[in-house]
């Protein structure tokens, strides 16, 4: 399910076409996770939902991963204006 959206979110970790929001950046502290951290969890990955953002109507996307060393976390991500994989958020399991 949501091929097409993984694929589109694979190339863009390639590509390191992606940015991290303040909040991201934050979860991502308190959790101690890395940039290498997060990438994996989308290189791992797979879609787990699809929600529809009340505000903007824009999609976002739960993705569940391995981190570096394993373990297990989520990403909510979207597709940016620019083209660019937006992270909103992240934090593990």
């Amino acid at each position: 399910m949501f091929k097409r959206a993984l694929k589109r979110m694979l190339e863009l970790i390639h590509q390191r076409s992606y940015v991290m929001t303040l909040h991201a950046e934050e979860e991502m502290s308190l959790d101690d996770l890395s940039v290498f951290d997060i990438e994996r969890v989308i290189l791992t990955g797979m879609i787990i939902e699809r929600q529809r953002d009340t505000i903007t109507l824009e999609w976002k996307y739960r993705v569940r991963g391995e981190t570096l060393d394993g373990s297990t976390a989520e990403c909510v991500v979207k597709m940016g204006p620019t083209g660019k994989l937006v992270f909103i958020t992240v934090y593990t399991l």
